[in-house]
Formats: C-alpha cells, structure tokens, sequence
C-alpha cells in the first residue's frame, strides 16, 4: 500500500509539471501572437520612405495636372516603379484619397503646433499664428487638392471626415483667438478661408504664365490683411458651410 501511494504521488506530480509546462508554452504562444502581428504588420522604413516621396511627388503633379495625372509619371517623379505605385495604391482614387489625407493631416498638425506655440508665448499673437497658418496651407497645396475628393465622392468616407473635422476645428480654434483679441474681423468663417485658399493656389486653366507659385504668398497676404480688424466694408452675401462645398448626387 505504500509503494501504491508513492507512485500515485509521482504520476500526480509528473502530470502536473507536464500541465504546468503546458500552460506556460501556450502563454508564452498567446504572449508572442500580437508581438508577431505587430511585427508582420508594421511597416518597413523603406516602404514608408516609398509612400511619402509617391504622395509629395502625386501632390505637385495634382495640383499641376488635376486629378487625371498620369500615374507613371508620378511614380518617376518619386523615383519608384510603377508596380511599386501600385503596391501602395491600388488605383487612382486610392492615390487622390491617400495624398489629400495626408495634406489635412498635416495642415492640421501645423495648426495643433501654432495654437501651442501661441498659447506658450510671453507676447502672444492670434492673428499672426493665424497668419502663419494659411500661408502653410497653401504651401502644402491643401486649397488645390482637397476640391478632388468631391470628383471622387471620397469626402464621406470616415476616414476622411475624421481628418477634415480636425483641421476644421483646429483652424477656427486659431480663427476664434484672433476674433477675442481684436484682431480678426467677426464675419470671416474657416470656410471662407478654405475656398479662398483653393481659389489663390490653383493654377489658372491654359494659363501663358508659367511659375504662379511665386504670386501666391503675395495674394494670400492680401487677403489676410483683408480680413483684419477692424472691418473696413460689410461682407455682402452669407458665408458658404461645409455642407454647400459637398457635391449633390447625381
């Protein structure tokens, strides 16, 4: 009876190691399965190097040739091939939404950053932050590209929606600190900004002139100066919303 007793407690201990080891290989299996899938997922710094010289290089080309850019171009403009283009983005509107996306979110970083520094200063400057915001914009040519979600009915898209309320909000948060300190007349609405921009940083149809760009900070200075307090004039008409820019169904 003894000796029974002596090998039941071997085989209970022998079972329990064995569960024990068990248990341990399938935490450490559950533990590596999501260090795995980040791995196998994240990114490779070529290939984000890739995307971002294919979105700058799609930018200009957008905004030169509109949004029925050729796409070969743009992948020699980037310095990648063609099926490399395409690894990234499967098709045109895939590209239009991919670089649009990426100018809103980074205008809106631009105005994340301005309301900071602003915010931080000894002498701050509402309306110079504000100013120094809409000449970025322009430069990320957010005023050319953003009117081509609405030929590609991509402006409903979450995604999308997410990023324009943000760079919405952020701008008539600077637009608002200028309004309290007096120095931006009460009537201007972000909208009214934005279809400014888009009108000032497009080039003109069949135009002789080459290299507008080097106008463009001339033109937006004078619009900016036109929207400082106090108003000289009354406004005529209402300002447009968000939802006007939207195009109907067809």
């Amino acid at each position: 009876m003894k000796e029974a007793r002596h090998v039941t407690t071997v085989s209970d201990t022998t079972a329990a190691g064995t569960a024990s080891k068990e248990a341990a290989s399938g935490a450490a299996s559950q533990a590596a399965a999501p260090a795995a899938a980040r791995r196998v997922t994240r990114p490779r710094a070529d290939a984000l190097r890739n995307r971002e010289r294919i979105v700058a290089a799609a930018r200009e080309m957008f905004v030169e040739y509109g949004s029925e850019a050729p796409l070969d171009e743009i992948a020699r403009r980037a310095g990648i091939g063609n099926a490399t283009l395409y690894r990234h983005f499967p098709d045109r509107r895939a590209l239009i939404h991919g670089v649009v996306r990426s100018v809103m979110s980074r205008t809106a970083d631009i105005a994340e950053r301005l309301l900071a520094e602003d915010a931080a200063s000894e002498r701050p400057d509402p309306f110079g932050a504000l100013c120094r915001f809409v000449h970025a914009s322009a430069d990320e040519r957010i005023g050319a590209l953003c009117p081509m979600l609405s030929e590609t009915f991509e402006q409903d898209r979450p995604d999308t929606r997410a990023e324009r309320e943000r760079l919405e909000g952020l701008a008539e948060r600077l637009m608002e600190r200028a309004r309290v300190a007096g120095q931006l007349r009460t009537d201007v609405t972000v909208t009214d900004v934005m279809m400014a921009l888009s009108q000032l940083t497009r080039p003109l149809p069949d135009s002789a002139c080459l290299n507008l760009d080097r106008f463009t900070h001339r033109h937006i200075q004078l619009l900016l100066d036109g929207m400082a307090a106090p108003a000289r004039s009354v406004l005529p008409g209402t300002a447009a919303t968000t939802e006007d820019l939207l195009p109907t169904a067809r």
